[in-house]
Parts: structure tokens; sequence; C-alpha cells
């Protein structure tokens, strides 16, 4: 049925390249998470399955232009299945945008992200430090709460992942680009010891914490707000940035570009989306490749 609704798109629709990718990439995940509820039949398919999956979305941050491009994908390809005698009804016909929150922040285009990022001086260790954090964040997806608990040992260089202990203490592992490896590595290599020389002469007890602020302690949650806030400004970004937006535009990023959904769910630690009994454990060498092929700068 796909490849008959690739070909509508193609010959009839006269759709751009871009735009029919892209409609693949939404349908391919639609179908993905219809096979985990073991639904074949277009028949079978109810207006609720229609709308938990685009609760999903929703929860995953993605921002609402996103959403949108997949309610309009799939309205199209179940109005496809009608039309064409695949389906005897259209669950999608009363679908509309979902209520996303109010303070959904902004997603960052892959230019934007590479204007904060080359913004910032690295002639000197505070910048080297900030570099390799603001990396890490786009690279992995990860909280800010999870960056600045982040200690040395939870990086695995050689496998090219990182071990996150996100909310309520739960641990999964997240693939993490070269880009970002190799900050940290010059961070470790070059700056950290700077910072650490502070906290001896200040008399504060050693730490393993990764990431630490001049006096060599642990940032805080507003260190990194206040850091982003630099940043943007100083590339001339005129949206509104918190260090969300980092998580928020590697999982749009991802999904935009083809990646599974249900590998980018296990990245950002969403263990209970709406219809938990059908979550999926991705195997760990699944999630590097698939973050290898679709994140910008793996």
């Amino acid at each position: 049925m796909l490849k008959s609704y690739i070909h509508f798109l193609e010959l009839e629709k006269n759709l751009s390249e871009n735009t029919i990718l892209s409609y693949k990439h939404n349908i391919e995940n639609y179908i993905n998470y219809l096979s985990e509820k073991n639904i074949s039949n277009p028949d079978k398919i109810e207006e609720n399955d229609v709308r938990d999956f685009i609760r999903q979305l929703s929860n995953l941050l993605l921002s609402p232009k996103t959403i949108s491009q997949n309610i309009s994908a799939i309205r199209s390809f179940h109005k496809f299945l009608l039309n064409d005698g695949y389906a005897l009804s259209n669950p999608s016909e009363n679908l509309s945008l979902p209520k996303l929150p109010k303070n959904l922040p902004e997603v960052l285009t892959y230019q934007e992200i590479e204007q904060i990022l080359n913004s910032i001086d690295t002639n000197h260790q505070i910048g080297i430090r900030d570099r390799a954090i603001l990396e890490t964040l786009y690279a992995t997806g990860m909280r800010v709460s999870e960056l600045i608990t982040l200690k040395h040992q939870d990086i695995n260089f050689e496998l090219g992942i990182v071990r996150v202990f996100g909310k309520g203490s739960k641990e999964r592992v997240v693939p993490i680009g070269s880009s970002a490896l190799s900050w940290i590595k010059k961070y470790q290599q070059e700056a950290r010891i700077f910072f650490i020389e502070n906290q001896r002469r200040l008399n504060y007890r050693s730490t393993d914490i990764l990431f630490l602020n001049v006096r060599g302690k642990p940032l805080t949650r507003m260190a990194i707000w206040l850091m982003v806030s630099k940043y943007t400004k100083a590339a001339r970004i005129d949206k509104v940035v918190h260090p969300h937006t980092f998580r928020h535009s590697f999982a749009t990023h991802l999904l935009e570009g083809g990646a599974n959904l249900r590998a980018v769910q296990e990245m950002l630690g969403h263990s209970d989306i709406s219809t938990t009994e059908i979550y999926t454990h991705i195997d760990r060498n699944y999630l590097i490749e698939v973050h290898k092929t679709y994140h910008p700068r793996a």
C-alpha cells in the first residue's frame, strides 16, 4: 500500500521530491506504530489509534509545523486508501491539530544551531567548555538536569555512547556524535584542569562531574540557561531559545530526517507516552546506527 501511495503522490499529485520523501518518512513511522499495535488491516485502524500516534509526536516535543506535516500526510494516506478501495472508512477525517503546550519552545534550524556553535570563542578555557556543552546538548537531546550531573565515566568514546540518568534515576544509553565527542575530549585535555585548579585553590572537594564552573563546582541549570542566551544573542538568532530548545531541535531534526519514532523516543528517555503497553526496547547498536544516519552532526 505504501508503494502505491508513493506512486500516487508522484504521478497524480505531482509533488516535489522533498515533499514526497517527507510524506514517506511520516507514513513509515505511522505504519511502524500501527504494526506495534498489531494492526495491519486498514479497516482495523480506529480514530483513537490515529490520535494516539499524534499524541506521541506531541509528547516528543516536536514543533507544531512538524506535527501538522504528519497530520497532513496521515490524512492524505487514509484518503488514498479509501478512494482506491484499500479501506472502507477514513479514521482520520475528524483529525485536527492537537492542543500543544503554550510554552512549547521554538525549534532551531540546523543552520541556526551552527550559527550558535560558531559564535563561541574557543580560544580560552571557558569557550572550549561552553562549546562542548552545547554540542553535547544537541548531539544527545539530554535534559539540562541530566547534563549538569554527567560524569567522566558516563561517556564511552570508543563506542560513541553516553550513559544518561534521567527522571526517577532511570538510566538510558544515548549515541553521541563525533563532533560532540571531539569537543568533550578537547575540554577534558585543555580546559577542565583550569577549573580544577580553581577548585583546589578555593578548597572545594574534588568532583568527578564532567562540566564545571569557574570555581570548580558543578554547573547549575541557570548557568546553562544564561550560556544559551548569551550565544543565541551573539549569533543574532531572533528566537526565544532555552536549553530545552536543543532537546526539542534534536528530536525534530532526527524525525524530519527520517529516523524511526521508537528510536527517537528511546533516546529521549520517554518510557511512558500514552501507549506504554506497546513500548519496545530498542537494541543499542540500532540506536547508534539511527543516530549516525539521521543526526546532522553525527
